[in-house]
C-alpha cells in the first residue's frame, strides 16, 4: 500500500525526474477522501502534484527558480470531480449521461456497460440491438445476449461497450497481461532535433504553444493544466464532431478554441501550419484516427522538429485491444474495478468509482509527461512522444492498495468546497469553478482566458 508521497515518488522516478526536487513538495490531508475502497485521493493528489512539480522543473530550467509545490488531498480530490462542481450564474452543469447509458445484465447473468453519450455510438447500439431509444427495451434485448457476445459485437462494429470482469479475469486476459507489462506513462524520443532552451518567462509555460486535439475529459484536463501554468492552448475540434457541452465549459478554462475540418485538404493544411509553430501536440482520438488524417507522431516530428507529441488511448498501444475505443467507465468495468467495489459493497452489480479517476489521472499524467519532455527538449534536444492509456492508469490505481471501510467516507459536494472556488468570467456567464490544486509558491496557477464555446476563435496563434 502506497501513501501519496510514495506514489508521487514512484511516478517521479518512472519519468526520470530529479529526485532532489521531491524535497520541494508538501502534501497535506489523508485518505479516505472519497467513498471508495480504492485510493482515489492518493491518485488525485499524486498525479496533480506530479504535474505541478513538472511545471516547477520547467520553470527552474528556464528561470532558475526552485519553487515550492503544495497539494492538499481534499482540494485535489475535489478537482477530480470539477465537472460536477462548477456553476454558471449560480446554476449547476447539465447532466452528462445519456438516458440509456449505464449497466445492464445479459442473459447469462453477466453485467455489461453501454456508453452512449455521443449520438453515433448511441445509434450504433440501438441498431445492433434492434430496439428503439428506451432503456426498458434495451434491457430486454440484452437478455438475448451473452456478455461476451455483446462485447465482441460492440468491438466488431467499432462501438463502445464492455463486459464486467473480476480483477482475476482481467489479470488473465491477454489485454490485461499486455497492460501489466507497461509503465504508467512512457516518454520516448522519436526523432533528432536541436536542443531548444526556453527563454526566461514570467510563468513556467509562458510562450509555450499547445495544440489540444482532445475531447471529453482526460485530454481536455491536460490542456487545462498546461494553460494554468501559462501555456497558450488552442483547442481544435471539427464542426461536425459531437461534444459534451457541460464538460467543455469546465475543461475550456484558459484555452482558445477553433474549428478545423480535418476531412478536407484545406483543414489539414491549416493544422499543419499551426503545428509548424507549436511546442506540444496533444491528441486523444480513436486509435489511428489522427494518423489516418496525416498527423502521426513521426509526421508531426518532420513538420515540427522538437515537437512534444502526447497521445492517449483507452487500452494502450499494445495487446489485442489496442485498436478498440473506450472511455473511463468502460475501462473501470472491463478491468475489474467495478467488480472489486461491488464485492466490498456486498452487491451483485457494478459499482463505479466516485469520480472519473482514470480520466483525470490520465489528464494530469499527460500534462506531466508533456512538461518533462519539454524540459528534455530544452536540455538535450529531440522530438518526443508521451504515451499512456486509461487502462495503464487503472492498473496503477489498483496497485496502490485498498482502504478498509473506505466506502463509508463522505461524498464531496459543492457546499463542502466553497472555500476552494473562484469566480471567473466566461462566455456563458459568471463561472464559479475550482481553483487548481497544484499550487506553486511564486507563480500560482491561474487561467487568463475565459471558457468559450467551441470554435469561437480563428485557427491562429495569438500574437506574442
Amino acid at each position: 500500500m502506497m501513501n501519496p508521497s510514495e506514489a508521487l515518488a514512484d511516478i517521479w522516478r518512472e519519468i526520470g525526474g530529479d529526485e532532489t526536487a521531491l524535497s520541494r513538495v508538501r502534501l497535506t490531508g489523508a485518505e479516505p477522501a472519497l467513498p471508495s475502497s480504492f485510493r482515489t485521493g492518493t491518485v488525485a493528489q499524486a498525479t496533480i502534484a506530479a504535474s505541478a512539480l513538472a511545471a516547477s522543473e520547467v520553470d527552474r530550467a528556464r528561470n532558475g527558480r526552485a519553487q515550492q509545490v503544495s497539494v492538499d488531498m481534499r482540494h485535489a480530490t475535489a478537482e477530480f470531480i470539477s465537472e460536477r462542481l462548477y456553476t454558471i450564474d449560480g446554476k449547476p452543469p447539465p447532466p452528462t449521461w445519456d438516458k440509456i447509458a449505464g449497466t445492464y445484465q445479459t442473459g447469462d447473468g453477466r453485467w455489461v456497460r453501454l456508453h452512449t453519450n455521443f449520438p453515433h455510438h448511441r445509434e450504433g447500439i440501438l441498431d445492433m440491438l434492434r430496439v428503439p431509444y428506451e432503456r426498458e427495451q434495451v434491457a430486454a434485448a440484452l437478455k438475448d445476449w451473452t456478455g461476451q457476445a455483446y462485447e465482441d459485437e460492440v468491438a466488431r462494429r467499432g462501438l463502445v461497450g464492455t463486459m464486467m470482469r473480476s480483477p482475476a479475469e482481467w489479470a488473465a486476459h491477454p489485454q490485461g497481461i499486455a497492460v501489466a507489462g507497461l509503465p504508467l506513462v512512457e516518454i520516448v524520443k522519436i526523432a533528432d532535433a536541436p536542443a531548444r532552451p526556453l527563454p526566461p518567462g514570467a510563468r513556467p509555460l509562458s510562450g509555450v504553444r499547445v495544440l489540444d486535439l482532445t475531447r471529453v475529459l482526460a485530454g481536455p484536463v491536460c490542456g487545462r493544466t498546461l494553460a494554468a501554468h501559462g501555456a497558450d492552448v488552442l483547442r481544435v475540434t471539427g464542426p461536425h464532431l459531437p461534444d459534451i457541452p457541460g464538460l467543455d465549459v469546465d475543461t475550456g478554462r484558459g484555452k482558445l478554441s477553433t474549428h478545423i475540418d480535418l476531412r478536407s485538404s484545406e483543414g489539414k493544411a491549416v493544422l499543419s501550419m499551426l503545428l509548424e509553430n507549436a511546442d506540444i501536440f496533444v491528441q486523444g482520438y480513436r486509435p489511428g484516427g489522427i494518423t489516418d488524417r496525416g498527423f502521426s507522431p513521426e509526421r508531426a516530428a518532420k513538420l515540427r522538429p522538437g515537437i512534444v507529441y502526447v497521445s492517449l488511448c483507452a487500452w494502450s498501444h499494445v495487446g489485442p485491444w489496442a485498436s478498440r475505443r473506450g472511455f473511463d467507465s468502460l475501462v473501470q468495468t472491463a478491468t475489474g474495478i467495478n467488480r472489486a467495489e461491488a464485492e466490498v459493497a456486498g452487491v451483485d452489480r457494478p459499482v463505479e468509482l466516485p469520480c472519473q479517476a482514470l480520466d483525470h489521472g490520465a489528464g494530469y499524467m499527460m500534462a506531466t509527461g508533456a512538461m518533462m519532455a519539454l524540459k528534455r527538449r530544452a536540455e538535450i534536444g529531440g522530438s518526443w512522444l508521451v504515451r499512456l492509456s486509461l487502462a495503464q492508469v487503472g492498473h496503477w490505481l489498483t496497485g496502490l492498495g485498498r482502504i478498509p471501510d473506505g466506502q463509508k467516507a463522505a461524498k464531496i459536494d459543492r457546499a463542502a468546497v466553497q472555500d476552494l472556488m473562484v469566480d471567473l468570467p466566461s462566455a456563458f456567464g459568471t463561472m464559479s469553478a475550482l481553483k487548481h490544486a497544484g499550487q506553486l509558491s511564486e507563480t500560482p496557477p491561474r487561467w487568463d482566458r475565459p471558457s468559450v464555446a467551441l470554435g469561437t476563435h480563428a485557427a491562429a496563434w495569438p500574437l506574442a
